[in-house]
Order: structure tokens, then sequence, then C-alpha cells
């Protein structure tokens, strides 16, 4: 199933952007296998419970053995892509880089995740999220006035690099289709992030976006696109740009009449305070029942855990329960082509052997007795 059904993937693991990018082609119906260091649990995470390792196989490999490289440009020779997410040169030093795959295999698309990109000053320095999101100006641009907020690490590993990298990789797969040949995609969180940005930078270049933290439209400056403290102490956002949703916000709050004009900036912080005061008059579920059914653009912050139980994520099916371990559904959705959420990577890779000759590797059995080839641990299962 999946519109991506009939394309085959190699992934040589990694952390962060990488295994989740790999992840979703595996949902889209790709044929994704991982090839692992062997026993490496980089975050010591239970293997069903590493929710970005599922719908493939994860098998060890011993790339220190010339037969674990070896196999692995046996499995790219029958792949579409492959990916991988080292610092620049490391897939070289392995003999595993572009030259040494697609020599031979010109249709092969090979994507590079990397936080600096291949190439500038600090392409071969290590990082985190945080480091490349930082050097972009979205770190800066979020949180409160007194100091920036993490935003996980969706901003950068997984919006500005796995989710570019998907992409990079459908484009390319479709532009093979034209030229019969595959190319090398460079994947960098740093342009990724910078990407995402571009509304903002379009607005700072025009005077209309204050380089400032939450000084701005949609970065929690206005009191009308805020979040507010209930009297339990839980949270409400509340998002009523457009005249009309904010008149319907301000009616269901009962807000004064002589509360300040929204549109005086200068009088912002006297209507904040003003929104506040009322929202902390009662509980969050009575704000939830004061808002059923309205177009004020105000919703709950709801924990992780509360998440699934929602009335519209729970009508959508998007988050769902698989042997007791509540987890996103696959996305985006296809009429005729949906994706699977296939059975999680401990469950598909205890028999390597198995895995490896459904890719043609007949020597598969071998390979596995020689210990060049092993599945995770029992424990990890």
């Amino acid at each position: 199933m999946g519109p991506l059904q009939g394309t085959r993937v190699v992934e040589l693991a990694g952390i962060g952007p990488l295994p989740h990018a790999a992840m979703l082609l595996a949902e889209l119906g790709a044929d994704v296998i991982r090839i692992d260091r062997p026993g490496w649990q980089p975050l010591g995470i239970p293997a069903r419970h590493d929710l970005s390792l599922r719908g493939r196989p994860s098998l060890g490999v011993d790339l220190k053995d010339p037969r674990g490289v070896d196999l692995v440009r046996r499995l790219a020779g029958g792949a579409d892509v492959f990916l991988e997410g080292f610092r620049p040169g490391v897939a070289e030093r392995l003999g595993l880089g572009p030259d040494d795959l697609r020599g031979a295999h010109r249709e092969l698309i090979y994507g590079r995740m990397t936080g600096w990109g291949q190439s500038g000053p600090l392409a071969e320095h290590a990082g985190h999220d945080i480091d490349f999101i930082a050097v972009t100006g979205m770190l800066h641009a979020i949180g409160s006035t007194a100091e920036p907020a993490v935003p996980l690490n969706l901003v950068g590993d997984l919006g500005g690099g796995a989710m570019y990298l998907v992409v990079g990789v459908l484009a390319a797969l479709l532009e093979r289709v034209r030229s019969g040949e595959g190319q090398v995609i460079d994947a960098a969180i740093v342009d990724g992030t910078t990407h995402l940005g571009t509304a903002v930078f379009g607005l700072l270049a025009a005077g209309l976006w204050e380089d400032r933290r939450a000084t701005n439209l949609i970065d929690g400056g206005t009191p009308y696109y805020a979040v507010y403290e209930t009297r339990d102490g839980r949270h409400l956002a509340v998002g009523p740009l457009e005249d009309r949703f904010y008149d319907d916000f301000a009616a269901r709050i009962e807000l004064a009449a002589d509360a300040p004009d929204r549109s005086d900036r200068s009088r912002w912080p006297h209507l904040r305070q003003a929104i506040g005061d009322r929202i902390r008059t009662r509980d969050l579920a009575d704000w939830i029942e004061a808002f059923d059914g309205s177009d004020s653009c105000v919703a709950p912050v709801l924990a992780l855990s509360e998440a699934v139980a929602h009335p519209h994520l729970a009508a959508r099916g998007t988050l769902v329960d698989v042997d007791g371990v509540v987890q996103p559904a696959p996305a985006p959705r296809f009429s005729r082509t949906p994706g699977t959420l296939a059975p999680a990577s401990a469950e598909v890779s205890a028999d390597p052997a198995h895995v490896l000759t459904q890719w043609g590797i007949d020597d598969a059995a071998t390979l596995v007795e020689a210990g060049v080839v092993a599945a995770p641990p029992a424990e990890e299962r």
C-alpha cells in the first residue's frame, strides 16, 4: 500500500531527522531497510518504543568487515534511494559515498542529511538541533521577551531537516522519470529551517516584523494570539486574528465593553491584562464548554497524554494505540493509496536472513552465520 509502493530505500542509520524521514517514506509505501551498527541503541530507548524506527527492518551490519560494506553496496545497487546522515566525508571513508554507490548505478538517489550541510566552515563540526536553529534566527524569534524558548526538535531536526530531505527525495524520484538519472541531495537543517522562515524574512524586510520576540502578530506579541492561564492552572490557546472571530471570542469571555481597542498597539498590555483576568475566572473545562462549536479560534492546551482523547483527534484516528503504545498514525492521507502503520522495527528484524533474501541477497544466511549481520538483541525486542 501507499503511493511509494515499489520504491526501495536503504537507510544508513543515524539519529534525529534521518530516521524520521525514513519512517515517513516507509509509511508512504516504500520498502525501507535500515542498516545499523550491531547492538547500537544511541538514545537507550527500547526498540518497541523508538517510534522513529517503525515500519522497516533494522539490521546490525559490521561495516568494519569488508563483507559488511560489500553487502551495503549490493543493497544500494538494488535500491532507488540511499540515505545517510554522517558528517561530510564519513560515508566516503567507509566506501559508501555517492561516487562509490552511483558509479555503476546512475539511477540511485543519494540523500545526505546533516545539520550544517556538506559545505561551509561548520560543515565538519558537531551540533544538535538547538545549535542549528540558533544561527538561523529562528530560535531568537521564538519565546518570551525574557528569553528564547526551545521548541523541542520540531523546527530544526524534523521540520527543517527530515521533511526537507523527504521533499528532496520525492522531487528527485519525479525528476528521474524524465531524465533517467538520480542525483545527490544535500539536505541541511540550517537551510531547511531558514526556508521555513521565508514569510518572516519577507515581513522583516518590509518593516512589518520587529526582530524581537513576543512583539509581533503570531509570536505571542498580540494579546489575541497568545496563551492564557485558567483558574485551575491550565492554559487556553487564543488566536482570533480576524475581526469576526475576535468579536465572538470577546463575547464568550464577556470582555468588558470598555476594554482597550485591539487595533491600538499602545494599549496591548492593558488588553492582555483584561483578557487574562477574564480567562482566570474559570477552569479549562468550563472554557472548553463555552467555546464548543464556535469560530473563536480557541483551543485547550493539552498534555501529550491527553491529546489521544481529544474528540477531533479521536474521530480522525490521529493517534492510535498499537500494542499498548500510543503513537501518531501515518500522515498525510491518500484517497487511493493510503499509508500503512507497519509493525515496529523490532518485530520485523528478528530474522535478518529472511529480510536480506527478500532484497535479493542470496548469501544472506552465510553473512548471518559469520556475524557480519545481526538482528537486534532479544532484550531490545
